[in-house]
């Protein structure tokens, strides 16, 4: 019993030692959250690999929101999706060609790339025996687990020259699946019962074809491209969003690219970042049960406005999929993504479902901006639709945050690589002030 108090009175201490006043953040001048006052970022880097635009700047100094737009190595997404669409090819391994080399790639290089990427995506045994000892209730948290033990199979793991960081980054974006589908394979076999599969890649198939085939075997020809578009959405989106923040940081100390990764995974699991898929999807799910006509606007609105107001649903007065750090009027991803996703809803029958989703969209945008009461616009994001569309293809809501994870090591190793090849390094360490008056020493007989 003397060890439960001590605990409770040691987290009873948090609420008076964590307790800051806020007006000190302004009379300081502190960016919390690394955000100016205008809601910008604080610019902290520069880099050649992804560009977010969701403002411009005026002459007079301030920020004027416009239609959102996401580069990846200069090239604009929309191009890059819509090339994909209009000839028909699955395109991940060529966004992560260019994320790699800076460039787009011909068809003969595109070629050899594919074949390196799936001689590297079998795992070895080992590490597969290694995901069954590490079953857990997590995936993403075997995912990192699994990142940290690929540390003890590479023979050079703490080399940090490009040739070397090149071959880390190719092995972790073709293992990744693997992993990703093994761990839940084993997952559903210990909570479910359900038979345990173990397949391996096939060498003629795409990293989305060959995860869909590993998952659960059988899949579409749509499926698969529609969940490779998905992830070519997902494969980068600039070097301040918190997870490739956190591996440009950790990377700046100089540690291995396995600890680096993990720590990204652990960024990325958080319910404000990609976790947010999976709120929505609860989201969605609960307002088709509680919306009797999903083509009524004015219960619609009534039902968001009693959401806003914390009466409803799980009253944190929070719309998921709403909102954005630098979109305001739009995320390019989610329109792309809207668009992709109508096809998919006809061959799965759920055209009512996108529709009912389409209005949500736009009645939560209007009912966020009555509600504030503000001239702020904001704009649905890439998180609206992605659950919705994970579902149509049948993947269970376990591997939600994983497929970001599988998307996103992309930018991540093109960011590390980056980051340990500047010509002056220097490690990342912004500065936090102390604002508690400095105290006298008592020996312990005097306390």
């Amino acid at each position: 019993m003397k060890k439960e108090y001590l605990i409770y009175k040691l987290s009873e201490s948090v609420k008076t030692t964590c307790r800051i006043d806020n007006s000190l953040f302004g009379k300081y001048n502190v960016k919390r959250g690394l955000r100016n006052e205008d809601g910008s970022g604080v610019l902290v880097g520069l880099t050649q690999i992804g560009n977010v635009v969701g403002y411009e700047r005026t002459q007079d100094g301030t920020l004027k929101a416009i239609p959102g737009k996401l580069y990846y190595r200069g090239y604009d997404i929309e191009d890059i999706v819509h090339g994909l669409i209009r000839e028909k090819r699955f395109g991940l391994e060529e966004v992560a060609f260019l994320m790699l080399s800076g460039r787009l790639p011909d068809r003969e290089e595109l070629s050899n790339f594919r074949e390196l990427i799936n001689d590297n995506m079998p795992l070895e045994q080992k590490t597969k025996m290694n995901i069954i000892d590490l079953e857990g209730q997590n995936i993403m948290n075997t995912l990192a687990r699994c990142v940290l033990e690929m540390y003890n199979f590479d023979p050079n793991p703490d080399d940090t020259s490009p040739e070397n960081l090149m071959r880390q980054s190719i092995q972790l974006i073709s293992r990744f699946p693997a992993i990703i589908a093994y761990a839940y394979n084993i997952y559903r076999h210990s909570t479910q019962g359900r038979s345990l599969h173990i397949r391996h890649p096939h060498e003629m198939l795409t990293i989305a074809e060959n995860f869909l085939y590993m998952l659960k075997k059988e899949y579409t020809p749509l499926e698969a491209r529609m969940l490779d578009l998905l992830l070519v959405l997902q494969a980068e989106h600039g070097g301040g969003n918190n997870s490739t923040f956190t591996v440009r940081v950790t990377s700046s100390s100089g540690t291995d690219t396995y600890s680096s990764i993990a720590a990204g995974i652990g960024s990325l699991k958080g319910p404000l970042h990609g976790g947010a898929n999976i709120q929505v999807v609860d989201m969605f799910n609960h307002l088709k049960q509680n919306i009797s006509d999903w083509t009524n606007v004015d219960e619609i609105d009534a039902y968001f406005l009693r959401i806003l107001n914390k009466e409803v649903y799980n009253k944190t007065g929070l719309i998921y999929g709403i909102g954005h750090a630098v979109y305001t009027i739009s995320d390019p991803r989610a329109i792309l993504l809207r668009e992709l996703a109508l096809d998919l809803a006809k061959e799965k029958g759920k055209q009512d479902e996108f529709a009912f989703l389409e209005l949500l969209e736009e009645r939560a945008i209007e009912s966020f901006y009555n509600f504030k009461g503000s001239k702020k616009r904001v704009s649905s994001n890439i998180d609206f639709y992605s659950g919705f569309v994970y579902e149509m293809i049948g993947l269970p809501q376990e591997i939600y945050t994983p497929l970001f994870a599988m998307a996103r090591i992309i930018g991540w190793t093109a960011h590390r690589i980056e980051e340990l090849n500047f010509k002056s390094k220097r490690i990342i360490r912004p500065a936090y002030r102390n604002i508690l008056d400095m105290q006298n020493y008592m020996s312990i007989d005097e306390r």
